[in-house]
């Protein structure tokens, strides 16, 4: 048999079809590689005699395509086809069969083959036409096996993070909650950042929103982790610096890196009281919104967790909060994204001038209107790249 081109190393980087040719009959390899000649489909042509030594190069080498004879001294019909398509299955196989064994082929294309052929009754043309349709048709059909694939991920990730986010468990009317959440990764429902509202067995309203530092899957495990303690605390009646200790161990204990923090800011309100009880650790301030105008508060508070295990302390603050006004909670992703295409950043100050000219509207309007204005400003560098978590309450 003429040898297959192998040429010069120069050849082999070419962008040209790999074809392994298994058939032990040396006439009809011949025949194979007169048609790779003629055809105008340049191929990278090998030949092995059995479909065990093919099965030998498919255990290193990938090539494009699998020309197969059905009648092989160690494998006959349909089964040589599946012990091929065993070793490779990312390979495109195309059968070849007798004058009289068309149904054969038949059968080989609806057992996993891509394609057949008759000895003696293919021309060049044809030839080459049907190796590269059968990549192509091959290549089509992983596509879809890997598209299809990733949609069930996601479906199932999809569903897996709508369930971790919260639901506010609330007992009694007059309470107000507008909760958002925002993630920073791309195609991802959960983030780093996490929020809980929960209202206890005496009627007082608890809300808690949270950052944990990264934005990855690790993050976002951590977030959830933290949430579920402190709804499980708060419901527990462990409030203030013994409620944040508590956090603090779950979070030393559950870290993927000691370099991992989380900041969060933890609100208790009687419903009726002119007065929230604030407990902040790490955490930037929050906004209390009146009738007419929207303030920027920080009240006193401790270091994040994490930062400084086992040794620190977090007041409880009191927080004024007059009759009919709000408190907006929110993690630092709402103001940190970029307001032009420079290094510039909305910040504290652009945040707190955003709310004011929204002061006026309702309270879903009114957060969807900061959540929205930030994105707009930061759209000429790709939106926001970090979570946003806001949850606007109203309890008097």
């Amino acid at each position: 048999m003429r040898a297959a081109r192998v040429g010069a190393e120069a050849d082999w980087e070419r962008p040209e079809p790999s074809v392994l040719l298994v058939e032990d009959d040396p006439a009809d390899a011949l025949l194979v590689e007169e048609l790779v000649a003629d055809s105008a489909l340049k191929i990278r042509l090998r030949w092995v005699r059995s479909l065990t030594e093919a099965t030998e190069v498919l255990a290193t080498e990938t090539p494009d395509c699998v020309l197969l004879d059905l009648h092989l001294s160690d494998a006959r019909g349909l089964e040589a086809v599946s012990l091929v398509r065993a070793h490779a299955e990312q390979v495109a196989v195309v059968v070849l069969t007798g004058l009289a064994e068309e149904e054969t082929g038949l059968a080989a294309v609806a057992a996993g083959a891509q394609d057949y052929l008759v000895k003696g009754r293919v021309e060049p043309e044809l030839f080459g036409r049907a190796v590269r349709y059968a990549i192509q048709r091959k290549q089509a059909e992983q596509a879809a096996v890997a598209l299809q694939a990733s949609q069930m991920q996601a479906q199932e990730n999809a569903r897996l993070e709508r369930g971790l986010l919260p639901r506010p468990l609330l007992r009694g009317e007059g309470i107000d909650v507008v909760a958002r959440y925002r993630p920073g990764r791309a195609a991802a429902l959960l983030g780093g950042d996490f929020y809980d509202i929960v209202q206890d067995a005496d009627g007082t309203v608890h809300a808690l929103v949270g950052d944990v530092s990264g934005h990855g899957p690790d993050e976002a495990a951590l977030g959830v982790a933290l949430r579920i303690a402190w709804r499980t605390l708060v419901l527990s009646g462990i409030a203030g610096s013994e409620q944040m200790s508590r956090l603090e161990e779950l979070l030393v204990a559950e870290r993927a890196r000691e370099e991992v923090f989380a900041t969060l800011v933890s609100l208790a309100a009687v419903p009726g009281e002119q007065r929230a009880h604030v407990v902040r650790a790490g955490h930037h301030g929050l906004l209390r919104r009146g009738r007419d105008d929207v303030e920027w508060i920080e009240v006193p508070g401790g270091p994040a967790l994490g930062m400084l295990p086992g040794g620190a302390r977090w007041p409880i603050a009191e927080l004024p909060v007059p009759k009919g006004d709000s408190v907006v909670l929110f993690t630092d992703g709402l103001f940190e994204g970029h307001v032009s295409s420079g290094p510039q950043r909305l910040g504290e100050e652009g945040l707190l001038a955003l709310a004011r000219t929204a002061a006026g509207l309702p309270p879903e309007a009114f957060v969807d209107r900061l959540i929205g204005k930030a994105e707009e400003l930061a759209e000429e560098q790709g939106g926001l790249a970090d979570d946003v978590a806001v949850v606007h309450l109203s309890w008097n």
